[in-house]
């Protein structure tokens, strides 16, 4: 896609981001009452409302959606899609439930297969980050989408944490996560462990505040895909566990593969 016309989604995005985060913060400070899909994950009039308001803000670029909440379109035609937004409304409902505030909106934009654009907002931290391919990675605050000039811009952190820090999902873990971080403690020394919940492990990395995140649990393309692109556009990486490729979107099957995530400076460090 042309940077140009990207950039005329940006503040549609923005716009949206702050927009189901206050549906989800108003809904978030009720008694609600959860619902279970058909897999067995949990469901909020959150998720809904937030999926809502993104598939409307969304439409006006005209291009397609790939969407949690949504029934999405079967690979015979998605494969035909060359640009489509990848969103999930609520990153985070089984945190959202036990209400500790680790919960994100993630919007990516994918082309090609490839994550080019992503934007990830905390609804309870009022704060969005975004940035990809050609776009250097932002954050802002939800009273700052109109002001520019008060955006922070990040740059790549250049040493990893001493100790090296491995973030972790909160919910979700495996057997393969303590084969991973024993031998990251094998080559690295003393390493820090850090859970959270959600697409908010992707600020923290960003930021440098984490070095490492490896996941060995199923995840779906929505989960990650935004994350990708803004660590990618710090120099970093998310790779297949297996294989070591980036991971692509708008597959036939929208699970991932198991992947880990590294930042530039853990990169520059192995690679000494």
């Amino acid at each position: 896609m042309v940077i140009s016309e990207i950039q005329t989604f940006i503040p549609i995005v923005l716009k949206a981001c702050v927009e189901a985060s206050k549906a989800i913060m108003q809904i978030y400070e009720t008694d609600f009452d959860p619902s279970l899909k058909t897999d067995g994950s949990p469901l909020t009039k959150a998720d809904l409302i937030s999926n809502s308001i993104l598939k409307k803000a969304l439409e006006q670029t005209g291009i397609p959606t790939i969407m949690e909440e949504i029934k999405n379109s079967s690979f015979e035609i998605r494969k035909t899609w060359e640009t489509v937004w990848v969103v999930d409304p609520l990153d985070g409902t089984k945190e959202f439930i036990q209400k500790n505030g680790e919960f994100a909106v993630c919007i990516a934009l994918v082309d090609q297969n490839r994550s080019i654009l992503g934007f990830i907002a905390s609804p309870v931290n009022q704060e969005i980050i975004f940035g990809g391919t050609n776009f250097q990675v932002t954050v802002l605050s939800f009273d700052e989408i109109d002001q520019p000039e008060n955006w922070k811009k990040i740059s790549p952190k250049t040493e990893v944490n001493n100790p090296l820090k491995i973030s972790g999902s909160r919910s979700h873990h495996s057997g393969n996560d303590l084969i991973f971080n024993q031998a990251i403690r094998e080559q690295f020394g003393e390493v820090e462990f850090q859970q959270k919940g959600s697409a908010l492990k992707f600020f923290d990395l960003a930021l440098g505040k984490a070095d490492v995140y490896p996941r060995f649990a199923p995840t779906m393309e929505w989960d990650i895909a935004a994350g990708q692109a803004i660590i990618e556009a710090l120099g970093g990486i998310v790779v297949n566990a297996e294989t070591n490729e980036a991971l692509t979107y708008n597959k036939e099957s929208l699970y991932n593969p198991h992947f880990i995530v590294k930042t530039k400076a853990l990169i520059d460090l192995m690679n000494k």
